[in-house]
């Protein structure tokens, strides 16, 4: 939940200071969908003068209805056509919770309009539906941002300095970076959640898509915006049973002239995980969880726990 925020934070900053002290007051969000259940994270969010939420947009009235009774809130927030909730509120900024093919739609009508968005990550389901959403941000000036849940971590972000501010390990060789758990359905993810996320048209594909967006975020930040000499994938289907129309395994290989990232996506591991490692040619580091680092420097090891501390990629 606090990774949440912080994106929001992000976006609170860039809406409200252009070059000035951010302002004291919230940004009003519409949250556009229900069916993701990372929206958890901002229904069921800790007080925070961030953000207000002023509207709802979800189709689904019954849906609409558990939330309204989960979360105690006024049906008067509740919408189920999203440009009418954005005429009628007028939001500073909208966030959206739908299948990741719903994304461009909501880019669409919330650009038009001038008002700032975050979806949930993947950015989008393809290589156009990326372009569109990206040609409506430039030419309508508006912030677009995708909310992947490792941006904020800690760990990331003192492995980050540790290589390449305080050049500790030499020159960056080897990018290692496992994302995912025992699969959604195993996990049990919700059945709304669990109606789109294994379908290649409204998710874009499966483990894949799921989980390796967030080792292509990090390794293109480690990299310093460098992009790979070539990118390889496997992808299997070891659960058909399960999941019969997309992938559940996939290891992407990303080369660059002088290192190596590999990103290993999965609904098959046998516990949730979203960990780092990184190796430079004397020494590494493991972010192995939000907070917690080991390294090895001069041929000594360590570890050490770090408190929260949101940044930006």
């Amino acid at each position: 939940m606090k990774y949440f925020l912080s994106a929001f934070l992000l976006l609170f900053f860039n809406i409200n200071s252009q070059g000035q002290p951010p302002s004291t007051e919230s940004v009003e969000v519409v949250v556009a969908g229900l069916s993701h259940d990372h929206v958890h994270w901002i229904l069921g969010r800790e007080e925070s003068d961030a953000i207000s939420i002023v509207g709802i947009y979800e189709p689904d009235k019954e849906l609409q209805q558990r939330y309204a009774r989960q979360y105690d809130l006024d049906e008067t927030l509740f919408y189920t056509d999203l440009e009418e909730a954005l005429d009628t509120l007028k939001p500073q900024a909208v966030t959206a919770f739908g299948p990741v093919y719903d994304h461009l739609s909501v880019v669409e009508a919330s650009a038009l309009r001038g008002i700032h968005v975050m979806v949930e990550k993947p950015l989008a389901v393809s290589w156009d539906h990326a372009r569109k959403m990206k040609a409506l941000a430039d030419q309508h000036d508006i912030h677009l941002l995708t909310n992947y849940e490792t941006s904020w971590y800690s760990s990331n972000h003192r492995a980050y300095e540790m290589v390449h501010e305080e050049q500790r390990f030499g020159d960056l060789r080897k990018m290692v970076v496992h994302d995912g758990h025992q699969g959604p359905k195993e996990i049990g993810v919700s059945d709304e959640f669990l109606e789109w996320l294994p379908d290649p048209k409204l998710n874009g594909g499966g483990a894949l898509m799921d989980f390796g967006c967030y080792g292509a975020n990090l390794i293109t930040w480690l990299m310093k915006g460098e992009e790979p000499v070539t990118v390889q994938a496997v992808t299997q289907q070891i659960k058909p049973e399960t999941y019969p129309k997309v992938e559940d395994e996939a290891t992407i290989i990303l080369t660059y002239p002088k290192a190596q990232g590999i990103i290993q996506a999965s609904w098959n591991w046998p516990y949730s995980r979203k960990d780092m490692q990184v190796y430079g040619q004397t020494g590494y580091v493991f972010a192995d969880n939000d907070r917690d680092i080991r390294y090895m420097e001069k041929g000594k090891r360590s570890k050490k726990k770090l408190e929260s501390r949101p940044g930006t990629l």
